[in-house]
């Protein structure tokens, strides 16, 4: 079946940005006849969804094996409201088919606050919300991945399989395995466990103590991730679709690397994204090239975790301004402060740079293990200068563990430093410093996934004192919402149990949450009190022998040295890169960072 979009007519133009919903992009590669169907749903707006790159890898990953891969994004709830009471289901971009009648539903679970939008998704398209109401009827398989699915335990009960890890292969191995087994038989279950990065949430049962805790797992109790090896091999597409309206990110983006050295101990990303792998030179230049020519966009955009890192940039900068129009832009969006020099920057409009030292004292940053100090800070900020910028975004959290005043107070210590040093020449600019606090959220599989969030109470001393501090000219605060904050540490470290809470929420009209406009913590509430959660049981700090929701799953870091690094931070001792020597992390014999030397566990 395909919709009829002629019946859309007098709904597009009711909605705001229609264009989200006509399809028709420039480089849509759909196809229409294929052994097999997969749509790529990304739980939030078109123009954040267009954006995002895994989702494409993903699709790419699928077309190479000869199937179909489509798109579909959540509607905004003029639209969503407009095609229920019209009784027309939820439909993707190229080929106009009703989710409904793809083979595999592919859910991007990229931020915790998405997950009743997955809902919102599949109930606009027809389609029962629990696995266990799908038991009986042809619907196609529900499946999540991207970063949340590391604990996908929230949402385990809505879906059919969870990709953990990279997706290049094991998203298109299970359709290959699908078609051979004639569908989701049980054979097709059984074979598909059999893969890394393959979760099935029916196969593993969750034990619950007299206390409400988790005292066990029973059924399939140890999932491995999958690690692409090899990036110069895996699945890139050459050509992306155009979005019909202006997106978040606006370009070109190439992959230089998957994971980080760092070590953070707060970032989720820089554990669960490990090892680094890097693409060469050739490879990255060559897909720049074929995205330039295939889309017509004008900048190109050097992505990942921490591109500064990235050993041979220089040569890379240099491959790709040979190579490109002489009109394409260069844009380097994860410099750290340690990694700026002026020659990745001179391709930018000199307006504003950003740097996240993330804690204002150098006893904090030594806490959470961000190997950077406050001259190279300084000295950062002196040479942005010099090339005639004029504005500096600084990014810090706050709720930090051992978190003080004074490390507050060291905030308005950095912006008093880099004032001092752009003043010391006469400047045609003014300066502008822009501050930007966000909460601290614990996340599983970091040092820091036992820890406790700051109290309502606590998050509202610091926003004042913040407030106070930062009362100065040429200086401009924003912080995160509190709220938000703690609704994404209870999703980030949640069980089964939260899954009727997320319905619930859902069906009390929670969706969108990650707008703030659109969100409203007071439903949600509602929604905790009515199932009887409180989410203080999630935001507390974790004993380090407690079961944790997600212990089954390997990530290939092991709970030992995230213990290490954890009680590390307490000590204030700083275990830096990964480039300067291996800590043992658990995944030394895939690292090619670690090149066979590491210290024993």
């Amino acid at each position: 079946m395909t919709i009829d979009m002629s019946k859309l007519d007098d709904i597009l133009k009711r909605v705001e940005k229609p264009a989200r919903y006509t399809g028709g992009e420039y480089g849509t590669q759909a196809k229409a006849d294929a052994p097999f169907y997969f749509c790529m749903a990304f739980p939030d707006l078109y123009e954040v969804g267009m954006s995002n790159l895994g989702t494409k890898i993903v699709a790419e990953s699928f077309r190479r094996r000869g199937y179909s891969a489509d798109f579909c994004f959540a509607p905004y709830k003029d639209f969503g409201e407009e095609i229920r009471k019209a009784g027309i289901p939820l439909y993707s971009l190229g080929l106009k088919k009703p989710l409904a009648e793809f083979d595999m539903i592919g859910f991007s679970l990229q931020y915790e606050m998405c997950y009743t939008n997955m809902l919102y998704m599949l109930d606009l398209a027809g389609i029962p919300l629990y696995r266990r109401d799908r038991q009986n009827g042809r619907y196609p398989l529900i499946v999540v991945g991207g970063p949340c699915a590391v604990n996908p335990e929230p949402v385990a009960d809505f879906v059919d399989i969870v990709f953990i890890g990279d997706g290049e292969s094991a998203d298109a191995d299970v359709a290959a395995i699908y078609l051979e087994c004639g569908g989701a038989t049980e054979e097709f279950y059984r074979r598909i466990c059999a893969l890394d990065g393959v979760y099935v949430p029916a196969m593993t049962q969750v034990k619950y103590g007299e206390d409400g805790r988790i005292c066990g797992f029973e059924g399939i109790t140890h999932v491995k991730k999958a690690i692409v090896s090899d990036l110069d091999s895996a699945p890139f597409p050459s050509s992306q679709p155009v979005p019909n309206v202006q997106s978040v990110f606006d370009r070109s983006i190439i992959e230089v690397m998957r994971g980080c050295y760092r070590g953070c101990r707060f970032c989720q990303a820089g554990f669960i994204y490990r090892p680094v792998r890097q693409r060469s030179v050739q490879t990255l230049t060559s897909q720049a090239c074929a995205l330039i020519s295939s889309t017509g966009y004008e900048e190109v955009s050097l992505n990942s975790l921490s591109t500064g890192d990235y050993p041979r940039l220089k040569e890379l900068i240099h491959s790709l301004k040979a190579a490109l129009p002489k009109d394409v832009t260069l844009a380097l969006p994860s410099l750290r402060v340690d990694s700026f020099d002026g020659d990745f920057a001179q391709d930018a409009r000199r307006i504003s740079l950003t740097f996240a030292p993330e804690a204002g004292t150098q006893r904090l940053r030594d806490v959470i293990n961000k190997d950077i100090t406050e001259d190279e800070i300084i000295n950062a900020a002196a040479s942005a200068f010099d090339m005639g910028y004029s504005a500096v975004k600084l990014y810090f959290m706050m709720g930090l563990p051992t978190e003080t005043d004074e490390d507050l107070k060291g905030i308005r210590r950095i912006c008093d430093l880099i004032k001092g040093v752009y003043n010391r020449e006469k400047r045609s600019k003014a300066l502008r410093i822009s501050v930007s606090v966000s909460t601290f959220v614990p996340k599983p599989f970091t040092p820091f996934q036992w820890e406790g969030q700051i109290s309502a109470v606590q998050s509202a001393h610091r926003q004042e004192a913040l407030k106070k501090l930062l009362f100065i000219r040429g200086v401009s605060l924003s912080m995160s919402d509190y709220d938000t904050a703690v609704l994404e540490a209870v999703l980030a470290r949640g069980d089964r149990k939260l899954a009727r809470v997320i319905e619930l929420a859902y069906r009390k009209g929670c969706i969108l949450d990650g707008w703030l406009d659109d969100f409203n913590a007071s439903t949600w509430r509602e929604a905790f009190e009515e199932c009887g959660i409180d989410m203080a049981d999630y935001t507390r700090e974790r004993a380090e022998d407690e079961i944790l929701p997600w212990d089954f799953i390997d990530t290939g870091v092991t709970k030992q040295f995230l213990l290490r690094e954890r009680h590390a931070a307490y000590d204030g001792k700083v275990s830096g890169s990964c480039l300067k020597k291996c800590n043992g992390c658990g995944l030394m014999k895939v690292c090619p960072a670690a090149g066979g030397e590491h210290d024993s566990l």
